[in-house]
């Protein structure tokens, strides 16, 4: 934290904050790198500043608005973070050839675990809603301009006034209640073709711990019958940075048929984790040397006891923002010792390949 840790007092009153200004930096820019790096910058700032700061507003609105504006900098000529989805073209054959674009910034997902700190946080601590890191929330935010971005995360997930959001931005409070419109215009549009995709199903989008496990059961057996019962029959599979999408439940199956590396049971195993409030299975792949190693982050998106959509990401220097190793230990092993970078110890069930 540089300068930082040489005021242990300033450090005490802006720690408390960072998960929250976490949370805020990810939703502005679809990255949890990137929202780390701004995080820090956010305190670098406010160290800086400190001299400056006359209590006028409270500390954490303070350190808002610093995060806000830091953010805004990092956006200026940068491209937005979509999912394949996002990308405008129709669902893709399962059986085609996968295009690749490595190059382009991809939306990353966001460890629980850097966030809330611990699996089932008191409701009275949370201070992040799980419903604000929602990653169709997020997603349907990398549509939006950078202000428009900032003012609607602004107003309606921190429930700031119109006049604060446009102190905080330095423009006037009818500029900023017109990009509030824009942008919720914008936000409706963008959520009604991602639910015609069944990619934002409504109602309950809880974790299904059940339907987790059997679903990681289905991939470390193979069984692709298995895996196509346990989705919706609408449901929607995309894998940066790879850029088709598919949909439906037969699709799916295709997809895993044919382009799948696995060849039967033992191939895969699963390790359980969570991102944005929602389920995440760690995907492990048996090399030629029967090693298996990370190969692709899967987050599922769950609707009345089905997966309805699953969102893989195939960049596996996210395993080790998870805290997760990039080799497992040989199957047979009743479970496997984390330990996340949130700093906090938890046991992960593994699955016997």
């Amino acid at each position: 934290m540089g300068d930082l840790e040489s005021n242990e007092g300033f450090a005490a009153l802006v720690e408390p904050h960072r998960r929250e200004l976490l949370a805020h930096c990810y939703r502005m820019l679809g990255s949890v790198q990137d929202a780390e790096d701004m995080v820090q910058e956010t305190f670098l700032r406010a160290w800086r500043a400190q001299d400056g700061f006359e209590g006028r507003a409270s500390l954490r609105t303070w350190l808002y608005r610093i995060a806000t504006n830091v953010c805004l900098t990092a956006l200026a000529g940068s491209p937005r973070r979509p999912l394949p989805t996002g990308l405008g073209q129709p669902p893709s054959d399962p059986t085609g050839q996968l295009d690749s674009r490595p190059e382009l910034p991809w939306l990353e997902p966001l460890p629980d675990a850097l966030v809330w700190g611990r699996p089932e946080p008191a409701p009275d601590e949370e201070v992040v809603s799980r419903e604000s890191v929602r990653l169709a929330f997020v997603a349907a935010l990398q549509h939006l301009t950078a202000q428009q971005r900032a003012v609607l995360i602004l107003r309606d997930v921190l429930a700031w006034s119109a006049a604060e959001v446009a102190a905080a931005l330095d423009v006037s409070v009818a500029a900023a209640n017109s990009s509030l419109q824009r942008a919720r215009a914008h936000l409706v549009s963008v959520r009604a073709g991602r639910a015609a995709r069944s990619e934002e199903p409504a109602g309950d989008q809880s974790a299904g711990g059940s339907l987790v496990d059997e679903f990681a059961r289905a991939f470390e057996s193979y069984d692709v019958a298995r895996i196509a019962e346990l989705l919706t029959a609408d449901a929607v599979w995309e894998m940066p940075p790879f850029t088709g999408w598919y949909s439906g439940s037969a699709e799916i199956a295709r997809l895993i048929e044919t382009q799948c590396p696995a060849s039967g049971p033992g191939d895969m195993r699963m390790v359980r984790t969570a991102a944005n409030g929602q389920p995440v299975l760690a995907l492990y792949m048996r090399d030629d040397e029967g090693v298996h190693r990370a190969f692709q982050l899967q987050q599922l998106t769950v609707h009345d006891g089905r997966v309805a959509h699953v969102a893989c990401y195939f960049d596996t220097a996210l395993f080790g923002v998870f805290g997760l190793p990039a080799v497992l230990a040989p199957a047979g092993s009743a479970d496997l010792l984390l330990r996340h970078e949130a700093g906090a110890e938890r046991r992960v069930v593994v699955h016997p390949g």
